[in-house]
């Protein structure tokens, strides 16, 4: 697979998107499809701007949560709560290709830019609403962030260790596994409006797309009698995969099977394990796991964690350390990827930002700006997509609109 690629080959060019979301499940989304080549508009609040950035860790007054959401895109500014602000919406919304946006359900339509307003605009616009329970059912006026939606789709009672409470995932799952959802729809739509003309209406929720994501206590759930409980880093159904103590950290351990497990035995110097008939099966191991574990972390806290992932791959057992975040940050491996970027901040300097992950062959990976001050590109966006004079630019600035 080559990597050379052209001024041209970035995959969404000619894509526009105004991006009325805010805090991280849109923009997430939007920073996807902005890294892939789309003009990304991003509307915001005169003055405040969008919530995400005044959320911290800062640096010199900049959110580094605001960065690393928003590279690549464009700021303008527009006052939706104004008749003027919304009227100039519906004409930027002529212009684009695709709309995304995360108000509350019903915000949308009360401020008469919901989709049902815009597709006759429209016609091949594709509209993607955000939200944490979507557009309807008994949830859907709910609001929501990242906490109220892990808690309420059922993975926060299956994270955590097995005698202690219910624990978040360490990362705001549900708004990135929502972004991740509403990009790939997003993408979906357009190749259909492609072969039909038309755009359409994307709702995707975040409780439905954490809910989907859970494959293996759904499966449990939907197909067995076991009600899926609190396991801590193991894996609820086969054993041993797990995390094990080392002399200086944690490793983890994936003995998939039958035949695996014999390797396994091999390689920690107990073959005699693979002929014990307390651990012959699975179903075996997982009845005496208790017993199994002793024996293995009786070998693992004899070594370190590099130790005991070297002698895993020599027997070809998958095996990892824990890694810190500031390890994986800093890995070769992260590096040979190119998942961080430098971008020239106007107030920073150079900032590392984060791609998103896919790699497309004779494509390019996109381009390195920095998030957008606020209002940055309001005048230039104005002129050049709705051909307003400086005079009328000036008349909505003092007006508050933008």
């Amino acid at each position: 697979m080559s990597d050379t690629t052209s001024p041209g080959d970035r995959l969404l060019d000619g894509i526009r998107v105004l991006d009325l979301s805010r805090v991280m499940s849109g923009p997430f989304c939007t920073a996807m499809l902005a890294d892939l080549g789309a003009e990304v508009i991003k509307i915001e609040r005169p003055e405040l701007g969008d919530d995400g950035r005044h959320f911290g860790p800062y640096v010199d007054g900049e959110s580094a949560y605001f960065m690393l959401l928003n590279r690549n895109k464009k700021s303008m500014t527009l006052n939706l709560k104004s008749e003027r602000g919304r009227e100039l919406l519906r004409l930027l919304a002529g212009t684009s290709d695709i709309l995304v946006e995360n108000f509350r359900p019903g915000v949308a339509k009360r401020l008469g830019i919901g989709y049902a307003a815009l597709e006759p605009l429209n016609p091949g616009l594709v509209y993607a609403s955000i939200s944490g329970f979507g557009q309807e059912g008994p949830l859907a006026g709910r609001p929501a962030y990242d906490p109220v939606v892990q808690a309420m789709s059922g993975i926060m009672d299956v994270t955590g260790q097995r005698d202690g409470p219910p624990t978040a995932v360490g990362e705001s799952i549900s708004d990135v596994c929502a972004g991740m959802f509403a990009a790939w729809g997003i993408t979906t739509a357009l190749f259909a409006r492609e072969r039909t003309g038309r755009g359409r209406y994307l709702d995707t929720p975040m409780l439905d797309s954490v809910f989907a994501m859970m494959l293996t206590v759904l499966g449990l759930e939907l197909y067995t009698d076991r009600t899926p409980r609190r396991a801590g880093n193991r894996h609820p159904v086969t054993y041993p995969v797990d995390s094990f103590a080392t002399r200086d950290g944690y490793a983890v351990i994936v003995v998939s099977s039958d035949r695996a497990f014999r390797m396994f035995s091999e390689a920690i110097g107990r073959p005699d394990l693979a002929e014990n008939a307390r651990f012959l099966t699975n179903a075996d191991r997982n009845a005496h796991e208790g017993e199994l574990r002793t024996i293995i972390e009786k070998w693992t806290r004899r070594r370190t964690k590099e130790e005991v992932v070297a002698a895993m791959d020599a027997a070809r057992i998958p095996a990892a350390p824990v890694l810190s975040v500031a390890d994986v940050t800093a890995s070769p491996h992260i590096a040979a990827r190119g998942m961080i970027f430098k971008a020239a901040h106007p107030v920073l300097g150079d900032i590392p930002l984060v791609r998103q992950p896919v790699r497309f062959s004779g494509a390019d990976r996109g381009s390195e700006s920095p998030p957008p001050a606020l209002g940055e590109h309001t005048r230039e966006l104005l002129a050049a997509l709705l051909g307003l004079a400086d005079s009328e630019i000036d008349t909505l600035a003092g007006e508050g609109i933008i």
